[in-house]
């Protein structure tokens, strides 16, 4: 078989990339000429350059492909130009998804993520079919994300195999940015987070999502979302269990977060004069009011899907910043 990954050098698509050659996959990664390949290091895999935002570059690079897996996006919850968020993740999805119809690839499976998902107002898991709809989506990632699956969908009803995957929180190695899932960890890791909001994550080992994806090429329903996740934890839950880890303290105050956003409105001005992300964001805030608790029941019975606990997962992260000089 002979797999397409987007997004490769990243950290769900690293890992990806790693599952399909451990599968027997050639694997072929679009990379933009900017990209940075420390994820992609004595892996082998043929690498093409091209871009999303050129959709004269996509075409050669799906041709004789059986699978597309399209884990690119743009994940920031700030950007001073938002339309950036959707040329890459609603354009961009919809062009390589008709480069792939066009050169007659088997089957699409594209990485959308819980953030399009709907929640319940108790606060119990959410699931695939909880209702949901754009005005739900808090800031131009989350929205970008939830057109792009409509595109996804809309290409399945036309008759394109496209099978949708939606990761949860994903934790463990090559996290290289670090993602700001990752990025919590390893401030807690170092002893930096001194107080947290009521908030919770379901956390998954991202080498199950991972493997999940290839579950979804060959189990999946074209059409149809599988949510990857594992375990839904609650952030003093996510912080303790770190600690014991490290041996550092966890953080004991919990903040509401009404106060925060003063403090992140300022944080985001700054960054329009500087032009430098802001450690606090708007949008951010928003999200960390909510638990983004979701169940994997559907991936369980239609793919066979059966992550690793979570425990496993933030240690696996914790070790890997560890030897990678994250922890300070």
């Amino acid at each position: 078989m002979r797999s397409l990954v987007t997004g490769a050098t990243g950290f769900i698509g690293s890992a990806v990339a790693r599952a399909l050659i451990t599968a027997g996959h050639q694997v072929r990664v679009l990379v933009r000429p900017s990209s940075d390949l420390r994820n992609l290091k004595n892996i082998d895999v043929e690498i093409i350059e091209g871009d999303l935002v050129d959709p004269d570059s996509l075409l050669h690079t799906v041709v004789g492909m059986d699978f597309v897996f399209h884990v690119a996006a743009d994940y920031r919850l700030w950007v001073p130009d938002p339309d950036v968020l959707y040329r890459i993740n609603v354009t961009g999805t919809r062009s390589l998804l008709e480069a792939a119809r066009l050169a007659d690839v088997q089957r699409v499976v594209y990485t959308s993520s819980v953030a399009t998902l709907g929640l319940n107002p108790d606060g119990t898991p959410a699931d695939e079919a909880t209702p949901v709809s754009l005005a739900d989506m808090i800031g131009h990632y989350k929205r970008s994300k939830f057109l792009a699956e409509q595109v996804a969908t809309e290409a399945a009803a036309t008759g394109q195999e496209v099978v949708i995957v939606n990761p949860a929180a994903p934790v463990g190695p090559r996290d290289i940015k670090p993602t700001p899932t990752g990025q919590m960890i390893v401030d807690a890791a170092s002893g930096k987070m001194p107080a947290y909001v009521d908030s919770g994550l379901n956390i998954v080992h991202v080498d199950d999502v991972a493997h999940g994806h290839l579950l979804a090429a060959s189990e999946g329903k074209s059409g149809r979302r599988y949510i990857l996740g594992c375990e839904n934890m609650s952030l003093a839950k996510i912080f303790s269990a770190v600690a014991a880890m490290t041996g550092v303290r966890a953080p004991k105050l919990k903040l509401p977060v009404a106060p925060l956003l003063p403090v992140a409105y300022a944080a985001e001005a700054v960054a329009r004069i500087t032009g430098k992300s802001p450690m606090l964001t708007v949008d951010g805030l928003k999200l960390a009011r909510k638990h983004m608790y979701f169940s994997n029941q559907r991936a369980i019975d239609e793919l066979d899907f059966c992550p690793r606990p979570a425990h496993d997962a933030l240690r696996d992260a914790v070790e890997w910043f560890s030897a990678n000089g994250y922890l300070k």
